[in-house]
């Protein structure tokens, strides 16, 4: 994903990282060097402050893409949607391509094929359906 937002960025096309999980590699900090990114929306939770992704910042850049890391991730109460998928959706639906990562044991109609059992059920899950008509998959890290 960042490999390609780098290619696309070199092109000249208008790039944004909306939240991009480094899992402390660095080479996938390494990877976000040169590319904008979004600042997080700060909001207060239980006590203490958490940082989201900022979609009113997102949809007010208009950037031509965006990349958005966790498709899957729930927001803190106080964002606007429960789920990122959502964010993403109503970015699509402003026009904007985005480009996200998720697991394949969070697509909700692939959770008990790649889980093996139905009880071993990952509690994150998105439908695939909301994004259908809109997206294109790839598959990596594995061989399909």
């Amino acid at each position: 994903m960042l490999a390609e937002a780098q290619r696309l960025r070199a092109q000249g096309l208008d790039i944004l990282i909306g939240v991009a999980e480094t899992h402390g590699r660095k080479e996938t900090a390494a990877m976000l060097q040169g590319l904008s990114t979004l600042p997080p929306r700060r909001l207060a939770h239980r006590g203490r402050y958490v940082y989201e992704f900022d979609l009113d910042a997102a949809l007010a850049r208009r950037p031509a893409l965006i990349l958005v890391d966790e498709l899957a991730h729930s927001n803190a109460p106080g964002s606007r949607h429960p789920k990122r998928w959502q964010d993403v959706d109503e970015l699509l639906e402003a026009g904007i391509d985005v480009f996200t990562t998720v697991n394949v044991q969070h697509l909700e109609s692939l959770n008990d094929v790649v889980s093996g059992s139905p009880a071993c059920r990952c509690g994150r899950r998105f439908p695939i359906p909301s994004l259908t008509p809109r997206t294109t998959w790839w598959l990596v890290d594995l061989p399909p």
